[in-house]
């Protein structure tokens, strides 16, 4: 399965200008349909719907048609009714000048003051009411098909760019990790040296007060100490093993979005740990490299559905 993003965008035309004799059928001629669909990442799905008034028997069925085929993301459905050709004035309805007038009149009974209506007035009022007389309730599902399909593609799209960029982040990683496995052991080996030198120091100045061999022993604990303490052998292994499973998702696709985001949490911390266990400027800067990667990662993770 592919990976998804949760951006996307897509709109579809219905009507008699749009292009094909199949859609000049579906629909009533005189008015045509625009529908679109936004959608931004979200921890959950959240869909919202604006729609004119003739469409609002419309939103059950608009709703279940999303949520068969999206699983997250905040998406918003949009939709308007216009007349084919906004230049070409139609003609009032009479009875609707009549209801026009009617109203005025009962305006101006309260508000004498008011303002009458003018020509633009009426015709622009006429033109927003609702005819009535127009069925769309095969025409909505089938364009909002047309248009949840390309939301789809477009989402399937930035998913793909998604996934190439957070594998790319997962190569480097590693580099940087197998960067990080040699320093230790020659951190190690350069703490005992100093150790053992401390020890000799301190031989020199105690004139033999201390036995030798306890001295050693001790200086020996304590590098033996500091390895332990600075050994990110473990931290690497879990890190390693992290970006094996990103990897297999990612192949993987379908929703693994909020799983994702979990591993980017664990590799934050194998990071974290790793700076802190440092005992040196190179390995420092490692963990800063690690860390800048992750939060990239995790910026993009959050688009993913």
């Amino acid at each position: 399965m592919p990976v998804y993003s949760m951006t996307g965008y897509a709109s579809a035309q219905h009507g008699a200008s749009a292009t094909g004799a199949e859609n000049d059928t579906r629909a009533p001629q005189s008015r045509r349909l625009g529908l679109e669909i936004r959608s931004v990442n979200s921890r959950f799905l959240d869909l919202s719907f604006r729609l004119p008034d003739e469409l609002r028997a419309m939103e059950p069925a608009l709703r279940s048609l999303l949520t068969a085929r999206l699983k997250r993301g905040k998406v918003e459905v949009r939709a308007a009714l216009e007349n084919e050709d906004s230049n070409t004035l139609q003609d009032p309805p009479a009875r609707l000048l009549q209801r026009l007038n009617s109203l005025q009149d009962s305006v101006k009974a309260w508000l004498p003051a008011a303002a009458p209506l003018t020509v633009a007035d009426a015709l622009r009022l006429c033109a927003n009411a609702p005819s009535g007389s127009e069925d769309w309730s095969d025409a909505v599902p089938a364009l909002a098909e047309e248009a949840l399909t390309a939301l789809m593609a477009a989402r399937e799209r930035e998913g793909k760019r998604l996934a190439s960029m957070l594998l790319d982040r997962v190569k480097q990683l590693r580099a940087l990790a197998e960067q990080a496995v040699p320093m230790v052991p020659l951190l190690v080996e350069q703490q005992r040296l100093r150790f053992m030198e401390r020890w000799k120091e301190a031989m020199a100045l105690t004139d033999g007060a201390t036995l030798p061999e306890a001295a050693r022993d001790r200086a020996l604990t304590e590098a033996t100490a500091f390895a332990i303490r600075i050994d990110v052998a473990e931290e690497i292994t879990r890190l390693d093993s992290h970006l094996d499973e990103i990897e297999r998702l990612l192949k993987k696709g379908g929703e693994v979005g909020k799983r994702l985001d979990f591993l980017i949490q664990e590799l934050h911390r194998e990071a974290n740990t790793l700076g802190s266990k440092s005992a040196a400027l190179d390995l420092t800067r490692i963990s800063v490299d690690m860390k800048v990667l992750i939060e990239q990662m995790r910026e993009q993770v959050q688009n993913i559905e």
